[in-house]
């Protein structure tokens, strides 16, 4: 139980900490995909620019262009599935970190709330029930948020799995 300030300072300083090694560990990932997308961009390109080098004439080039685009189409869709993964990833442990914070601190504050209650004088019964309300109003609106930021989430994933999915067909099919 949280009986002084420095508590709720200390918990919020790990919190923070927290946050901080899982955005960097996020941004080391992300900067790891970029540079290994850079040079596979970089390989394929000098590998085709050979490759189409050795054209003997316009429709041997271009047929050899047409060759190159659908699996450059599927690693740049590749490339995005992966940064999707790891910003939702690391999303997901940071929200998963805020609940666990937040169902603490609610606890913790009601039991503060609870003790400095059971000390009210006679006669404030009504104050005592309003602020039960107030913190179990808030604690719904907070659920009620959570539940429709998670519900946006997925549709947004699932309309991001979609686009690619339907990307990656018309690469195919052209």
């Amino acid at each position: 139980m949280i009986t002084k300030p420095e508590d709720f300072a200390k918990s919020g300083f790990n919190f923070a900490l927290f946050f901080a090694n899982t955005a960097f560990d996020g941004v080391e990932r992300l900067a790891l995909l970029n540079l290994a997308a850079a040079r596979s961009v970089f390989e394929v390109a000098m590998s085709n620019f050979t490759t189409l080098l050795g054209a003997k004439d316009v429709q041997s080039f271009v047929a050899l262009q047409k060759t190159f685009a659908t699996p450059s189409i599927e690693k740049g869709m590749e490339y995005s599935r992966n940064v999707i993964a790891i910003a939702s990833e690391t999303k997901d442990k940071i929200a998963k970190e805020v609940e666990t914070q937040v169902a603490d601190t609610n606890a913790k504050v009601s039991g503060l709330v609870e003790k400095a209650l059971a000390a009210a004088p006679a006669g404030s019964e009504v104050a005592v029930a309003a602020v039960k309300t107030a913190i179990k109003s808030a604690n719904e609106a907070y659920e009620g948020l959570n539940k429709v930021a998670k519900q946006a989430a997925e549709v947004a994933e699932a309309s991001v799995a979609a686009a690619t999915a339907a990307t990656v067909k018309a690469s195919k099919a052209a």
